[in-house]
């Protein structure tokens, strides 16, 4: 079955906002105004559950093994994380003191100032790394900051799968399900869950509704409506809120609450909108991160947060229309050498598993 090229495109394009967000969101934080950082987040991860959800065909055992693949591959990028957060708290005392981490952190109001600060290697924090509680990294804040999202995708890739599986008739009625839970939570937000339980209500039927939506694509009949009907959406949000909305949507997306969820109404229909309309016919650089996406949602993590050394220093000598598209760009010069390298990396072990599973397999003939 030839490869769908428009699904790696947004892929790509998703790989890239979440770049863009994090460089606003982390870093930008004191220089980028709060009207981008707002508009920054129109095109947010929740485009991944939906592309998910498109490409899951209910096969239990090839999501299980998929699953267990990228479980491996996050226990090998973390590994690296726990040495080189190490590595760099150690080389910084050697040149700028004891606490160089708390006094440069301290130039952004110190917001990410950790608690405290151990020159020791903290080995329980590799062990509950690898167990998804996502204890700070020092050095690289935004990585863990990042990775609510792998939490959330390995339940919603096994929950949809399941549906998908043996529920494929009721999936309308899970999808509206999901959403009536939805509303429950923002109408009673003292009823709202506390964990994953109100992110996977929301983003599985997100899941759901792209696995409805395979093979099919939006008429064009309906495309202009629909873009009347979601920018109405937005012009409310903003009449609602007024400029409330650039303080609050960021915090209404942990979890996400009604305004968020609404706000996400614009980059679901223009992916669904493309999809099975717009025609990717040749491999890029775009399709390329698309297909390797998760090395480079890794790699963004630890380069968002190195660019922290590049904006401290220049986030009072320049506009911000200036310095942010260089900051962007620097991020973006980073992320790909060191994604390749967590590829390349990420190779190597799966062959070193491979051999010990055949010297394993021959031993026992």
């Amino acid at each position: 079955m030839k490869r769908d090229l428009y699904i790696d495109f947004a892929k790509g394009l998703a790989t890239l906002s979440v770049i863009f967000i994090h460089t606003t969101y982390w870093s930008g934080q004191f220089y980028v105004p709060g009207e981008l950082r707002i508009l920054s987040l129109l095109f947010d991860v929740v485009l991944f559950y939906a592309l998910s959800g498109i490409t899951s065909s209910g096969n239990i055992e090839k999501t299980m093994y998929r699953l267990l693949k990228l479980q491996i591959t996050y226990m090998i990028f973390v590994t690296v994380l726990f040495f080189a957060d190490y590595f760099f708290k150690v080389l910084g005392m050697q040149f700028f003191g004891q606490n160089w981490l708390m006094d440069y952190y301290g130039t952004f109001g110190g917001k990410l100032v950790p608690k405290s600060i151990s020159m020791q290697p903290q080995w329980e924090n590799l062990g509950n790394w690898y167990l998804h509680q996502y204890s700070n990294a020092d050095t690289f804040p935004v990585v863990m900051g990042s990775f609510w999202y792998l939490k959330v995708y390995f339940i919603l890739a096994l929950f949809g799968t399941l549906i998908v599986k043996f529920f494929s008739q009721h999936i309308p009625h899970i999808i509206v399900l999901c959403f009536v839970l939805c509303a429950i939570f923002n109408i009673f937000p003292q009823y709202y869950p506390s964990g994953q339980v109100g992110y996977v209500t929301f983003y599985l039927a997100i899941f759901l509704i792209g696995n409805q939506m395979k093979g099919k694509k939006i008429p064009a009949k309906w495309i202009a409506p629909f873009y009347l009907v979601v920018i109405s959406i937005l012009v409310g949000l903003f009449w609602f809120y007024d400029t409330g909305l650039f303080y609050q949507l960021n915090k209404q997306k942990f979890p996400p609450k009604w305004s968020y969820m609404l706000y996400l109404s614009f980059c679901l229909l223009t992916l669904f909108v493309g999809y099975n309309r717009l025609k990717i016919e040749k491999n890029s650089l775009i399709t390329y991160i698309g297909k390797n996406a998760i090395f480079y949602y890794f790699a963004q993590g630890i380069t968002s947060s190195l660019i922290y050394f590049v904006v401290v220093p220049l986030k009072d000598s320049m506009e911000w229309y200036l310095l942010l598209p260089i900051v962007f760009s620097i991020n973006l010069i980073m992320v790909i050498p060191l994604a390749e390298g967590l590829k390349k990396l990420d190779d190597i072990v799966w062959k070193i598993l491979e051999f010990l599973r055949k010297k394993t397999v021959s031993q026992k003939i």
